[in-house]
């Protein structure tokens, strides 16, 4: 096997989807590869995730990167230059060693995730072939099933609507490309008709729209309304999907829905989405609790978990330990896994084995302030995550990622492509 020997690391300041500056990490070989990874970043954060070195201060509000860069330059690349890898994900074990705190505290995840990426790229390039490849090792080869954002809310659309993400899911899809087509005619469906309302506001920071809605649950009859529109069968063909981000709507066990002026006890809140699913077509809930209410998530897992991907997501932050211990505690059956939310890509696998191990279901997302990088999409390959939500099907920094996926399949065949008859269902219409 060709050596992978780390010849040149360097940092630079690149700019994300939201206009906010980010960090890139170039890694070259010794042979001339080169490997390149750019840390994204959310505007929904949990309280226990990857922190981020930012710079303060008065300019760009605060959102620099020099610090990361200069922790790149002064830290990592003088201990990772001249360092042979034996897997794409061994220069995580160096990060993890010099970093040494729970959050990356000390460097920040975003020098050490796009360092981890990076490395893995660079590894990859020298063998000449896909990370997802690389990854997968001996392992199966699947082209996970796209989670699609129609309409975009709370932080990622100025909190028009509370909830965060309204999804659809192209269940009877055999492959990519007949989902995303499948996605594409709901997206305009659902465009005519906020259009012939006059209720659209703009476009959401992961492409979908910005909607005018008088009540949250207005907005999944729309989405409902789209998928028939498009002529599809709700929840046979096309399910809906839903992240409620409560951890943004409020703390200890009290939910404030600004859109209809009121605020909700955990049992009300338990209640209410309860009866979403009982009414509508849904096969995932991300975060229908805080991450502070772990007594409402138990409750609302052993109402619903059969019926229903339950998701972790400002709950588990991608770690490991949080997502055994929610396990045995009876709370989500499903984990999303954002490297950028632990730092490094070898401990969002740990997250993800751990995950596996329980019977979980595992859904490699991006964040609402993405890039070109599209090295999710080889970690939702060569990891057999079996889904991907990467944000709407519009936006550059979205659609690389779904032609990534393209590409991906055409290259692998039928055998790798998506299925999503297997994902539990609310109820049929």
């Amino acid at each position: 096997m060709t050596d992978c020997m780390i010849a040149a690391l360097t940092a630079r300041r690149v700019w994300d989807s939201r206009g906010r500056p980010t960090v890139e990490v170039e890694v070259t070989t010794g042979d001339g590869s080169v490997g390149r990874g750019i840390a994204p970043a959310g505007a929904s954060r949990g309280s226990r995730e990857a922190v981020d070195a930012r710079d303060g201060g008065p300019r760009l509000g605060g959102l620099d990167v020099q610090r990361a860069r200069g922790a790149i330059r002064d830290t990592i690349a003088p201990r990772l230059i001249g360092t042979k890898l034996s897997s794409p994900l061994d220069a995580d074990r160096v990060l993890l060693e010099l970093d040494g705190t729970p959050t990356k505290s000390a460097l920040g995840g975003n020098a050490l995730v796009a360092t981890s990426i990076a490395c893995a790229q660079a590894f990859a390039a020298v063998r000449r072939e896909p990370l997802y490849r690389v990854l997968a090792g001996d392992g199966p080869l699947t082209v996970p099933l796209p989670e699609i954002q129609i309409f975009g809310g709370g932080a990622h659309a100025g909190r028009r609507i509370d909830f965060q993400d309204l999804m659809v899911v192209a269940r009877s899809a055999t492959s990519v490309e007949q989902a995303l087509e499948m996605t594409a005619e709901v997206y305009l469906a659902a465009g005519r008709l906020m259009a012939a309302r006059n209720a659209i506001s703009g476009v959401a920071d992961e492409g979908g729209f910005w909607p005018a809605f008088a009540t949250n649950e207005e907005a999944i009859e729309t989405l409902l309304r789209a998928i028939e529109t498009a002529g599809y069968t709700p929840g046979d063909e096309v399910a809906i999907s839903l992240d409620i981000a409560a951890s943004e709507l409020g703390r200890e066990g009290r939910y404030r829905l600004g859109l209809e002026s009121r605020s909700i006890d955990s049992d009300a809140m338990i209640e209410m989405l309860g009866g979403w699913l009982d009414r509508y077509p849904i096969c995932s809930i991300e975060d229908p609790l805080a991450e502070d209410d772990l007594e409402g998530m138990r409750r609302f897992t052993a109402a619903y978990g059969k019926r229903v991907q339950i998701i972790g997501d400002d709950f588990l932050v991608t770690n490991a330990s949080f997502v055994e211990a929610a396990a045995k505690q009876g709370a989500c059956n499903a984990v999303l896994i954002k490297p950028n939310q632990v730092g490094t890509l070898s401990e969002a696998l740990q997250a993800l084995r751990c995950a596996r191990e329980q019977g979980w279901g595992t859904i490699v997302s991006a964040r609402s302030g993405e890039t070109e990088d599209s090295t999710i999409c080889d970690l939702a390959i060569g990891w057999n995550s079996r889904q991907l939500k990467v944000g709407s099907i519009t936006r550059g920094e979205r659609t690389v990622k779904w032609n990534a996926l393209i590409r991906a399949e055409q290259a692998l065949g039928a055998s790798a492509s998506v299925r999503g008859d297997w994902l539990p269902l609310s109820t049929a219409r």
